[in-house]
């Protein structure tokens, strides 16, 4: 689908430090593989030849590269996430709309991402997945903010374009809560399985 030229480009944002974490987050293993890879997989199935944007000498471009991703490294990344996002906006400033994926919320289904390709194909500016009326992540947005995203710095990301056209902005429901589940701290991730024999409390 994403290489359809009607659909938006897939935007994975893996540049973040990690710093609530206390650790590589992104790299962190659950279920046995990376985060952001689980995160990754998910969008790349929904929208092909969607780009990656990573720290500089991120270990994660080797692996992001072999499901498929175009991988931008953001120099500016400490900056914040509206660096990066500008980043992966010039990196597609020919895109028909955009999908922006969080590389810690890795427990999004692929036909989310699909969902919300679909909107903005069809012609929506601005929407979010949500879950029970709660707004979640990804996101997508129309072409028309293209110069928008490419202003963008600091860590805001696409927030402040949403606040301020709030008119445009399209919820969509999804059967899928894990477009409201990051993660920020170790306390976010789910607890490891018990002895075998033995079921969750």
């Amino acid at each position: 689908m994403g290489s359809d030229p009607i659909f938006p480009s897939g935007i994975l944002l893996a540049a973040g430090a990690s710093r609530r974490f206390g650790g590589n987050k992104l790299a962190h293993l659950l279920d046995g593989e990376p985060i952001a890879l689980r995160a990754a997989r998910a969008l790349i199935a929904a929208l092909p030849g969607a780009v990656a944007v990573t720290r500089p000498a991120s270990p994660l471009r080797g692996p992001l590269e072999t499901l498929g991703f175009r991988v931008i490294e953001c120099a500016r990344a400490d900056e914040g996430m509206g660096a990066s996002l500008a980043a992966g906006v010039a990196a597609t400033r020919d895109a028909a709309g955009w999908v922006v994926a969080l590389a810690d919320m890795p427990f999004i289904r692929s036909a989310t991402h699909e969902k919300i390709a679909r909107a903005v194909a069809a012609g929506a500016d601005l929407v979010a997945a949500g879950h029970r009326g709660e707004r979640g992540h990804p996101v997508g947005i129309g072409r028309r903010f293209r110069d928008d995203l490419l202003a963008l710095e600091g860590d805001a990301g696409a927030r402040h374009i949403m606040r301020a056209n709030p008119r445009l902005m399209r919820l969509i429901e999804c059967d899928d809560a894990g477009v409201l589940r990051d993660i920020d701290t170790p306390a976010d991730l789910p607890p490891p399985p018990g002895p075998p024999g033995t079921t969750p409390s």
